[in-house]
């Protein structure tokens, strides 16, 4: 399965933050699935974390490293994602998870993410 895991919830699977569910774990934990963070999602956590808005135990850089020695691939934008969100409804205002979503979409991916609007686009959410 390829599954895109949602900003909050790779930052608990990397924590081992109890409000990412078991079954949303053991997903990304599959050898057989490929997981991805968006370089949206490492964009938006740049931009949070220069304003103060995202406090972390450990610097930015080593949060990064930490995805990717946990295993997961970074899923680049490409020019059909950027117009599959430029056809998407507006739902949901936010430019990041708006981003991620177009992905989803535009690749065929599962998504994990708690973010209930991300249903109202017709993705495979997953959270529980």
């Amino acid at each position: 399965m390829d599954v895109i895991v949602d900003t909050h919830a790779a930052i608990w699977f990397i924590t081992d933050n109890k409000q990412l569910p078991e079954s949303s774990k053991k997903i990304i934990e599959e050898p057989k699935n490929n997981c991805y963070v968006s370089i949206a999602t490492l964009w938006e956590m740049g931009i949070k974390y220069s304003l103060g808005k995202l406090k972390l135990k450990a610097e930015l850089k080593r949060i990064f490293e930490l995805f990717f020695e946990s295993g997961f691939l970074l899923l680049p934008i490409t020019p059909d994602h950027i117009l599959t969100n430029a056809s998407l409804a507006f739902h949901h205002r936010d430019p990041f998870d708006r981003l991620i979503i177009a992905q989803a979409k535009r690749e065929g991916y599962a998504l994990i993410s708690k973010d209930a609007e991300f249903d109202k686009y017709d993705v495979n959410l997953i959270w529980n």
